[in-house]
């Protein structure tokens, strides 16, 4: 086989960028499947006679032991406090790759899902606020609405077919990336008890750190994963809920190394997708996902508290988001992309609605097992994610079924 020297490869940017964001969107939206298979599996084994093993295995204890060190947490905290920090990893890397050489690199393009974002976290907090005014206990679940599952909308989308504009997709993805960062802030800020400042100011060295090797374009990645680990730890012991150790982990990943064009942050974004996507969160969501049967039907949603985060979902998502997203470009502070209109706005904003594995993560932090009035449990604020999130969800697909049809 002759093979001729001469022959160059040229790298084009725009090609690479392209491949790469439909290959997200095609890991995203594959792994909504894996997480309606899991979340099926948790609901079947926790209201029959597997319920004892499924309990048994959520509640098990695993112990890491390096000589006299010792971390012991049950499987369940293991999956929310450890793997879920790996997967809020993965965002912070796709949302500083946006930023950088992306969707967002620029302030205009930032701006439209930035704005969109802050009404779909505000009207829905403010619905469920209202609703549970007069209800003391119920006021440390209005997180719990404002929270979007990527993986679901994004799957969601993908059933819709090709012919769903690729800026629509865009500004999905970069919608819920942003609505996620802001899940993350409300966590370490809100749902942060008995603060170890000693703990904090480990890991704000181990944060300088590796601002430093990011500064001086150190590009071994098992460095920063390595200190990455210390960070996770200190913050853990902190009171600080871990999932801002991946954000912030990510944020000091180099982009990009002088006089080279490998990418440390793409290619662990990369080699960390398929783990996320099909690891991570079907676990998350079969751990989680134990919602009692019992307690799912309409008859509960009389309770305020799952009323609430239904109506913060279904109603709050697309009013805060369609509402802002329409006023800036009417006093036009934005514009919308290419081939996008009020009406694929309405939709991509119910199917933000659709809350499931991240409503699902902030409610148990919200309400602990064991609160004295039922209605503030866990489980029958499930009862709210899981409506709010199937309904908007069929609403948003038909909303931009039509849509389609119209087109054709």
């Amino acid at each position: 086989m002759k093979i001729d020297k001469e022959k160059t490869f040229d790298f084009d940017s725009s090609i690479f960028l392209r491949t790469f964001i439909r290959d997200f969107l095609k890991t995203e939206s594959s792994s909504g499947v894996l997480l309606i298979i899991f979340s099926i599996l948790a609901i079947i084994l926790s209201n029959t006679e597997l319920s004892n093993f499924y309990y048994s295995l959520k509640n098990s204890y695993l112990t890491i032991n390096f000589g006299d060190f010792e971390l012991k947490e049950t499987v369940h905290h293991w999956v929310n406090d450890g793997l879920m920090s790996i997967f809020f990893l993965v965002i912070g890397l796709e949302l500083k790759r946006e930023m950088v050489d992306g969707q967002l690199s620029t302030f205009s393009q930032v701006l439209l899902p930035g704005i969109a974002a802050i009404g779909g976290m505000a009207a829905p907090a403010i619905i469920y606020i209202l609703i549970n005014q007069n209800e003391p206990l119920a006021t440390s679940g209005w997180a719990i609405p404002t929270a979007t599952d990527i993986a679901f909308s994004l799957a969601v989308l993908a059933v819709l077919g090709d012919k769903v504009p690729v800026s629509l997709k865009i500004f999905l993805l970069s919608l819920a990336i942003i609505d996620d960062l802001g899940a993350v802030l409300v966590i370490a800020l809100y749902y942060t008890e008995n603060i170890s400042y000693i703990y904090l100011l480990y890991a704000s060295f181990t944060l300088i750190t590796l601002m430093a090797l990011n500064f001086f374009n150190v590009r071994i990645i098992s460095i920063y994963l390595f200190l990455g680990l210390f960070l996770w730890y200190f913050i853990l012991h902190s009171g600080v809920h871990t999932t801002i150790a991946g954000v912030i982990l990510a944020a000091t990943i180099p982009f990009s190394v002088k006089k080279s064009s490998h990418s440390p942050l793409k290619f662990l974004e990369k080699k960390l997708h398929i783990f996320s996507g099909f690891v991570i969160l079907p676990l998350f969501a079969f751990f989680n996902a134990d919602i009692d049967l019992n307690a799912i039907s309409f008859s509960s949603l009389t309770n305020s508290v799952p009323l609430g985060i239904m109506l913060g979902l279904l109603l709050g998502k697309p009013i805060g988001i369609s509402s802002l997203t329409y006023l800036s470009i009417k006093f036009k502070i934005c514009k919308l992309p290419d081939n996008i209109s009020m009406y694929d706005v309405l939709g991509v904003s119910f199917l933000c609605g659709i809350g499931f594995t991240m409503s699902l993560f902030i409610n148990s932090l919200a309400f602990t097992q064991g609160v004295d009035v039922i209605s503030f449990g866990q489980e029958y604020s499930k009862s709210g994610i899981f409506f709010g999130s199937i309904i908007s969800g069929i609403l948003g697909y038909i909303i931009l079924k039509i849509r389609l049809k119209k087109n054709e």
